[in-house]
Parts: structure tokens; C-alpha cells; sequence
């Protein structure tokens, strides 16, 4: 799980997103307990995923965080996602994002994806606990986060079509 941060040009306060690096005064606030919460501690919707590659359909499920609280706790504290398995960031209309590594015990490839589900960039094995922030390099829709590695293993890259019903194409 990745710190998010969205920056929105309509607000000078960030949105929230997965991870919370500029959002100082929630994580000093009520962070505290909140990172004290297990994993299981939070529930997520659940959803199905296709991300065409190449030719191929690769199915994943998805957890989906979908407002400020989900995105800013994200993956943090899971010891294992399965290898089809990973969570879908919602930011509802595109912008720069940036994520980060705090209290995330695995390794992720963070997939940032446009609002039609066009993969805009594939940031690849993101260090655990690591708090160097992760931008998006484009304007984005929504950031899918796998196991480390499986982008490029599967052949995930840029260009690529994501199909899920946010994107309006599945």
C-alpha cells in the first residue's frame, strides 16, 4: 500500500489518497489509532478487474479503496497479497497523484491509469516502508496496486487497457 496524494487544481488542499505525506494534520491527529487497526480491521469492496495486454485478458480481483480513509490506508500492514489480487485507488476524475511506502510490508507495482483505463505508467517493485513519494507522472483516474514484479511479468505495460466499470468500458 502506497501513500496517495491527489493534487486537484480545483482545491489548495490535496485529496487524500492512499498514502498521506502532505496530509500532516490527519496523520497527527487521528493516525495514531487508526494505524494501530489490523488489516482486517478495515473491509473494502470487492470487484473483478481485466487488464487487456498484448492480446490477452488478465483477470484480477480487486479490493477497492474508494474515499479518503480507504485510499490513505490502502495495503498498509498486509504480509501477502494473492498473485492475481490487488486494490484499485479511485480518485474519481483525473490528477496528479503520488503515493508512498510507510507501513506497507510488501513490495507493489503501482499501475497509474487514465479515465478511459488506458495504463498511463507502470511504477515497478516500490521499496517497502519506503516514504520517497511515487508520482504518477500523468494526470490519472486510478492507481492499481499488485505484487511486486507482476507487471512485468504478466507483460503490463503502457498503452495497455484497463476494463472495470469506473472507466465506463466494462
Amino acid at each position: 500500500m502506497a501513500m496517495v496524494q491527489a493534487v486537484t487544481q480545483s482545491s489548495s488542499r490535496p485529496a487524500l489518497g492512499r498514502r498521506l505525506f502532505l496530509a500532516a494534520p490527519f496523520a497527527l491527529a487521528g493516525g495514531a489509532a487508526w494505524a494501530q487497526q489490523g488489516a482486517n480491521d478495515f473491509h473494502f469492496k470487492r470487484s473483478s478487474l481485466v487488464v487487456v495486454s498484448g492480446g490477452r485478458e488478465i483477470k484480477f480481483d480487486v479490493e477497492l479503496a474508494l474515499d479518503d480513509t480507504q485510499r490513505a490506508r490502502g495495503l498498509m500492514f498486509r504480509e501477502k497479497l494473492g498473485p492475481y489480487e490487488g486494490m484499485l485507488f479511485d480518485f474519481y476524475k483525473e490528477a496528479p497523484v503520488s503515493f508512498w511506502m510507510k507501513n506497507t510490508l510488501i513490495p507493489l507495482d503501482m499501475v497509474f491509469i487514465a479515465a478511459d483505463g488506458t495504463i498511463k505508467s507502470v511504477h515497478a517493485n516500490a521499496v517497502p516502508h519506503s516514504t520517497e513519494t511515487i508520482p504518477s507522472q500523468f494526470p490519472v483516474r486510478a492507481v492499481l496496486e499488485i505484487n511486486g514484479g507482476s507487471a512485468k511479468l504478466l507483460g503490463i505495460k503502457p498503452g495497455d487497457k484497463v476494463l472495470h466499470p469506473i472507466f465506463g468500458n466494462a
